[in-house]
């Protein structure tokens, strides 16, 4: 494959967690990557953009907040400059609170709003301007969770989030259809990443219980019955991102070993 001809993406929150293992499947499908976070992670994700390189493939760590538009924007741009196209978007990038409903402040929903609903607006829309501008169609995958079928206790305003995420999921896709691009989001369960301990850590708090005592209770839901690792998701957002999915979308699938059934 020459340069010419090799799929170029985006993923977002690409640092560490799910991310880093999508962008790390991506790269070994044969994509170049821009591997995207937080100027305050730029050290993780120049590293993962280092090791992509270094198994052979093409990649590039970039800084954005992708609650930011504009910062969206010239992730777009700085990628196109650097690969010279765009073919898939991943917008991964998100973050939890662990809150009941009645302690949570207006401050905290807007936060989680800004980055899990905001961030991922952002990034669809920069993206389609893209591939619209390309004329050449493209992927579009967005991060929801099995939060975005099923209201979680504690995870009210990041639940809130996550069903905005699949609205906009299926209005994109209806939109964006006639130019030859697809969106579609993942819904992961209960993944062993830095957000599960978070989320665990807070929810021990509330209830007084030691610490993994929630991720142990909400991991026995799981049919498989094992936590989900990021390779699960990876391998999913693969199949999205790959030519075997182009008559799948406005969809939010779960990938969550076995928690929640349509």
């Amino acid at each position: 494959m020459t340069s010419s001809d090799q799929r170029i993406a985006i993923v977002t929150g690409a640092a560490r967690g799910i991310g880093r293992g999508i962008a790390e499947r991506l790269a070994r499908d044969g994509l170049a990557v821009a591997v995207a976070d937080l100027d305050s992670m730029r050290e993780e994700a120049e590293s993962v953009a280092q090791g992509i390189e270094q198994a052979g493939g093409r990649s590039t760590a970039l800084t954005v907040d992708v609650s930011d538009p504009e910062q969206v924007n010239a992730l777009v741009r700085g990628t196109v400059e650097r690969f010279g196209k765009l073919d898939v978007f991943v917008a991964n990038a998100g973050i939890a609170r662990v809150n009941p409903l009645l302690d949570m402040t207006l401050d905290e929903l807007d936060t989680l709003v800004r980055v899990n609903l905001y961030g991922v607006f952002n990034s669809y829309q920069a993206a389609a301007r893209q591939m619209i501008e390309q004329g050449t169609g493209g992927k579009i995958i967005g991060a929801a969770s099995i939060a975005a079928h099923k209201g979680f206790e504690m995870l009210g305003g990041y639940s809130v989030t996550k069903w905005g995420v699949r609205g906009l999921t299926q209005v994109a896709a209806q939109e964006w259809a006639k130019h030859g691009i697809t969106v579609n989001a993942y819904c992961p369960g209960i993944v062993g990443t830095a957000m599960w301990e978070l989320i665990d850590e807070k929810m021990t708090e509330q209830s007084g219980e030691e610490r993994g005592t929630a991720l142990k209770r909400f991991s026995e839901s799981i049919a498989l019955g094992r936590v989900e690792e990021p390779r699960d998701v990876a391998s999913f957002v693969s199949y999205l991102a790959s030519r075997d999915s182009d008559y799948m979308t406005g969809q939010s699938v779960m990938i969550d070993g076995g928690i929640i059934y349509n």
